[in-house]
């Protein structure tokens, strides 16, 4: 079973014996794949895939069957995959690969890495913020909309909130912190410096995510500005848990890089889950978005994919073999 992982780091493959999706060995890309006016480009997927698969295959079974299932998940699949959707199928079938295929959101693979196929809720925080839930008959999404429509509560958000309440300090205006101020100063240098260094970049989001650490340490110092500010951040996560959990008593998981605070966030998304949503179950999250290809690729394999397949956060063609032309 073959199953990838796309976003904007790179391409991730993994490679798992049939029905032991726990037994994966994967190999990463740095280069990310290409979105052009068509969407995400299949043929640059497919030439990065194709190395990474001949690696696997070598690494795991040079002389096997091509995979039997294949799962991509790729972050922006529901708004930009058509290109994928086109022509991945018979791409794919060319290299040998005519078992079933699934091609998801990477939300839906970062619910399968950390639930499985099975009905709940998942909250993704990382850079941005969304989250999935599905009684597996519909999914239920939640923000997700990007740093400057939403992903409230994620990286990119805590990191602008605290560079906002340091710019407060720079003023003098009431709301500010003294100690979010020194640490953007350390960071960026001279905070009059700053936007004309951050507007103009295109990874606007990363730079304001990579300030997220500086607020989780200036609130485990006794900041009390940072704290509030975590605290805000996990009421926005609970949130988006809130409005796609399918059943008051449902597993609950949490997933992402921005878990990686620590307690500084953990606590309090813990202390909110427990008192708004009090019967969820809240379990950990069994592994990340290519384990959920992976498992997702186990599912389609031995016919228990359950998961609603709704064509856009979801999408298995009804025959994998078919035409297709892909330019690599």
């Amino acid at each position: 079973m073959l199953g990838v992982d796309s976003g904007g780091s790179g391409l991730r493959a993994a490679l798992a014996p049939a029905g032991a999706p726990g037994e994966a060995v994967t190999v990463s890309g740095s280069q990310p794949v290409r979105t052009s006016s068509r969407g995400i480009d299949a043929g640059h997927f497919m030439e990065l895939l194709l190395p990474l698969v001949r690696e696997l295959r070598e690494r795991v079974a040079p002389e096997g069957e091509p995979p039997v299932a294949v799962a991509v998940g790729a972050a922006g699949m529901a708004t930009l995959g058509d290109d994928l959707r086109a022509a991945l199928p018979g791409a794919l079938a060319a290299q040998g690969m005519t078992g079933p295929l699934a091609l998801a959101a990477d939300a839906v693979t970062a619910y399968t890495g950390a639930l499985g196929v099975r009905p709940g809720a998942v909250v993704a925080v990382g850079t941005g913020m969304i989250a999935l839930g599905t009684d597996l008959r519909d999914w239920r999404r939640a923000d997700g909309w990007g740093h400057l429509l939403g992903d409230s509560g994620g990286g990119a958000w805590l990191g602008r909130a605290g560079l906002e309440a340091a710019y407060r300090a720079f003023d003098g205006r009431a709301g500010g912190s003294k100690a979010l101020l020194a640490a953007a100063e350390e960071r960026f240098g001279p905070l009059p410096g700053l936007p004309a260094q951050l507007y103009p970049r295109p990874d606007r989001a990363a730079v304001l995510a990579s300030f997220a650490p500086d607020v989780a340490l200036c609130a485990g110092e006794g900041d009390p500005t940072a704290a509030a500010l975590l605290t805000g951040a996990a009421s926005h996560v609970v949130d988006a848990v809130e409005a796609v959990l399918p059943g008051p008593d449902g597993e609950v998981a949490c997933t992402g890089g921005l878990l990686r605070l620590g307690t500084p966030l953990t606590v309090p998304v813990g202390e909110e889950l427990a008192r708004r949503l009090p019967r969820a179950r809240v379990v950990p999250a069994a592994g990340d978005p290519l384990h959920g290809a992976v498992v997702l690729a186990s599912a389609l394999a031995s016919g228990t994919q359950g998961l609603p397949v709704d064509g856009r956060l979801l999408w298995c063609p009804a025959d994998a073999s078919g035409p297709g032309e892909v330019e690599i």
